[in-house]
């Protein structure tokens, strides 16, 4: 399986109570299939993976891949400071039938690169799927091209790295060629650097949900080489996913107060405990939600109502890399 374009982080639907809504699942994961996205990742950082129990993890992994039905791969997330846990994590994905493993490198705390190494084996040696290390660490550097290449040279199925920082054209020039095109680099925060690095190789990315087909757009421009047309769309939404990415918690807020306007979510409860959206933020918020719905219907975005999404779906183009 190669992995290219968009593949959104499937967000953990909630209702007033905070009991997973899975009625929104099924809902979500339909508007992700019509929007032709290139797979759908859950439970990752935002879908607050960190909130849910276990066991909700685990209905929750097990009702996605049961609702896609083989229609999209389904990318599982496995997170845990411990490596033989998320090793177990990922050989239960797998047994129940998920396309490929995403594992964040643990940052929390300090750790040398020796052992974040071996954190990674174990992972990649725990199954036979495709694994995508993901690598987000906000107090210091990420991995380079050398733990890329060692990392891959013991486990043949690491074929791509997620980085969530600008910048690093020519990181992911140099992990192409060391890798001689085994390893390629996903984009992450949101797709806030995907034209910046999409372009120079990064060969998908990860942001949310709300306006994943509005995504497929961008991806589509730039599939056509359309650099000015790209940019002009982008251009657009970006006040949306600057505010939206001041921290994790106001992504989460954000996203489902836009999923549940375009009818996608029932609620736009965000678990807890989470920060709160104060008055004055909510208004300037409600501006930015008014300037993005116009933007999605000049644009002849579809709009999602009851069970049916109108419009015609956008088709994912391929980008030569």
């Amino acid at each position: 399986m190669n992995y290219k374009g968009i593949i959104p982080i499937l967000p953990t639907p909630f209702d007033a109570q905070e009991r997973i809504d899975f009625e929104d699942v099924h809902r979500l994961v339909d508007f992700a299939i019509q929007a032709d996205v290139n797979a759908i990742g859950v439970p990752a950082f935002g879908s607050e993976f960190y909130k849910l129990s276990g066991a909700e993890r685990g209905e929750l992994i097990s009702t996605v891949i049961k609702h896609v039905d083989g229609r999209k791969p389904v990318i599982v997330q496995c997170n845990h400071t411990a490596p033989n846990v998320v090793a177990d994590m990922a050989r239960d994905a797998e047994s129940q039938g998920a396309s490929a493993i995403n594992v964040a490198l643990p940052r929390a705390f300090p750790c040398s690169d020796n052992q974040l190494l071996n954190f990674a084996q174990t992972v990649c040696k725990s199954v036979s799927l495709p694994v995508i290390l993901q690598d987000w660490n906000p107090g210091g550097p990420t991995i380079g091209v050398e733990f890329v290449k060692a990392l891959h040279a013991s486990c043949p199925n690491f074929r791509y790295i997620k980085y969530e920082e600008p910048g690093i054209a020519k990181l992911i020039r140099e992990i192409d060629i060391a890798t001689q095109g085994l390893v390629k680099t996903f984009t992450g925060w949101g797709g806030t650097h995907m034209l910046e690095l999409i372009p120079c190789g990064s060969v998908a990315v990860m942001p949310g949900f709300s306006l994943i087909d509005y995504f497929q757009k961008i991806w589509n421009s730039l599939a056509d080489q359309q650099m000015e047309e790209a940019y002009r769309l982008f251009a657009r939404i970006l006040p949306y996913i600057s505010f939206s990415l001041q921290n994790l918690e106001q992504f989460h807020h954000v996203e489902k107060q836009l999923l549940k306007r375009r009818g996608l979510l029932k609620s736009a409860t965000v678990r807890s405990v989470t920060i709160e959206i104060l008055p004055d933020t909510q208004s300037y918020l409600d501006l930015i939600l008014d300037q993005t719905l116009t933007a999605l219907e000049e644009e002849g975005i579809a709009c999602y109502q009851g069970d049916e999404i109108q419009d015609s779906k956008i088709v994912n183009k391929s980008i030569d890399i």
